[in-house]
Formats: structure tokens, sequence, C-alpha cells
């Protein structure tokens, strides 16, 4: 998983997509200005998870009329596999596009009205808004794995309970000390016993 963006860095990376050479000009200008480094400018038809892949940039940055939905696609690959901020500028206020925009992975939708002394604080937000989701998102996975680990736990003391007509406790206990001989995790010992059992049926 992509590790929180500090926005203070010099020279933060970034992936323009943009289809107008003119507009995508300005824009480049501007970045440039605001401290920032163009590592590629590539039209919305690209590969982007693959350039993102590649190139590895701390912020993608689209500039389009309007998101189509192959790039919305493409921006739910990267945010599935590859998160990062997305900034995109476009001149589509409807509603229900930027819901789908968010829904992509787009950390700052912004319509109309970009300029230069703009940049820097909408690229701050959408990294601010980019890092307080992944930190909720890695909670939120260690809190599910942590219900899974105590889940495999509770089924291998069952397990053991009934091949061994112990007690709870020294299931437990039994497991407990796996895990201390072998030196590992109690949830590790307690998969193998499952992995066991499971063959055995």
């Amino acid at each position: 998983m992509k590790t929180p963006v500090n926005s203070s860095e010099p020279s933060l990376r970034v992936l323009l997509v943009d289809e107008t050479f003119e507009r995508a000009a300005l824009l480049k200008h501007a970045l440039q200005d605001a401290g920032y480094k163009i590592v590629a400018h590539v039209s919305a038809s690209a590969d982007l998870p693959g350039l993102v892949a590649e190139l590895k940039p701390d912020l993608i940055i689209l500039d389009t009329e309007s998101p189509d939905r192959d790039t919305l696609e493409n921006l739910c690959v990267i945010k599935r596999n590859q998160p990062r901020p997305i900034v995109m500028f476009t001149h589509d206020n409807d509603a229900e596009k930027i819901r789908a925009a968010i829904r992509a992975g787009v950390s700052a939708y912004v319509v109309d009205g970009l300029k230069s002394e703009r940049l820097r604080p909408i690229m701050d937000v959408a990294i601010a808004r980019f890092n307080e989701f992944q930190a909720m998102r890695m909670d939120l996975e260690k809190a599910e794995s942590k219900l899974s680990e105590r889940k495999d736990v509770e089924r291998a003391k069952g397990i053991l309970m009934k091949q061994r007509g112990c007690s709870e406790e020294e299931a437990y206990q039994a497991l407990r000390k796996s895990a201390m001989d072998k030196g590992l995790r109690l949830s590790e010992v307690a998969s193998q016993v499952i992995t066991v059992a499971e063959l055995l049926v």
C-alpha cells in the first residue's frame, strides 16, 4: 500500500493527464512554478495504471472537459492497486460525475477557475484527504485482520477441545505453548491446526 504523502517534500513528482496541448502547457508552467516535477504528460487514453506502476508519481493530475467512463475505470484500478492522491480539473459540474470521480479515488474535484495561486492549496488539500483516507483504510484492514485472527484462534481451540477432550483454557494454553516453541504468532499456529484438521476430514 502506498505510504502517506508528505506535501512539504521538495519537487513532488506529478503524472499529468491532459488531452489539450495549450491547456497542458499552462498547467505545466503553473505546477513547475509551484515546485512540482512533471514526470510525464500523457492523454487519458494512455495505460494509466501501467504508467503509475512504472513512474511511481506522488500525485496524479487530470485536466479534462469531463471524465469519461474509461478514465474513471483506470482510476479505480489505481485506487485499488497503487493508491495515489488524484486531482481532477474539469468543466463538468454534474453531481453524478463528481460522485463517480470521488468513488474512483479522486481526492479533489475542481470545476473551472484554475489559477496558479490556487494550485498549491488545492494540492495540499488533496494530499491531506488522501492521507486521511489511507489511514482509515489501514485501520480498517488491521481491525479486520485482528478479527479474522481471533476467529481462527477460537476455531482452533474448538478443534483441540474436540480432539483431546480438554477444556477451553487447556486448548488455549496448548496453542500458546506451541506458538512459543515454534517462534510463531498464536494466529499462525491456530491456522496450522485448522489446515491439518481440514486435511483429515
